[in-house]
């Protein structure tokens, strides 16, 4: 099985069983609110993904992992639009329970994903949009030497409202 260690958890590859898991976390409303996902997910379409995730990330351009701490699944942390030519690829966070939030478990994930990227995929950049009110991811992706450099107006729909979102990005090397 693929596992990254990470200092405060570790990264594994998705495996059949963390199906109920998924759905649950994907249906949630409030996880919505960050991932920009506005329907529910069936539990076929999380299989498939499930199945999907066993793909060669240079197939499949995305990879997402399961933050966990004790054996025990906290989160995901999800590669996104892997661009091997010009070797880049986002990255988004997810600590489900808000027990487990502000423990360092993100920050612990996003470095390791920074040293995967870096040292296994080869990219240079690895970038993360995040919405301007969400305080706490700006200060983890700043935290782990991202820098803003993009800020969109208006850019994600909450209902009537409309919030900003800012564009992070890391440079490897």
């Amino acid at each position: 099985m693929f596992t990254l260690n990470a200092d405060r958890c570790s990264l594994r590859a998705l495996e059949p069983s963390d199906l109920e898991l998924l759905y649950f976390w994907e249906n949630d409303p409030e996880v919505w609110r960050v991932t920009s996902c506005g329907s529910p997910v069936s539990r076929e379409r999380i299989a498939q993904f499930i199945v999907e995730q066993n793909y060669d990330i240079f197939a499949s351009k995305q990879m997402r992992l399961v933050v966990e701490v004790d054996d025990a699944a906290v989160g995901t942390v999800d590669i996104i639009d892997f661009d091997p030519l010009n070797l880049r690829f986002g990255v988004g966070v997810l600590i489900y329970d808000g027990s487990h939030r502000r423990c360092g478990y993100a920050h612990s994930a996003i470095e390791a994903i920074k040293r995967y990227g870096v040292d296994t995929l080869g990219v240079k950049q690895i970038w993360a949009n995040v919405a301007a009110d969400n305080d706490a991811s700006i200060a983890l992706f700043e935290g782990c030497g991202f820098v803003r450099c993009g800020h969109r107006r208006d850019w994600i729909r909450r209902g009537a409202q409309f919030v900003d979102e800012y564009e992070y990005q890391f440079i490897g090397w």
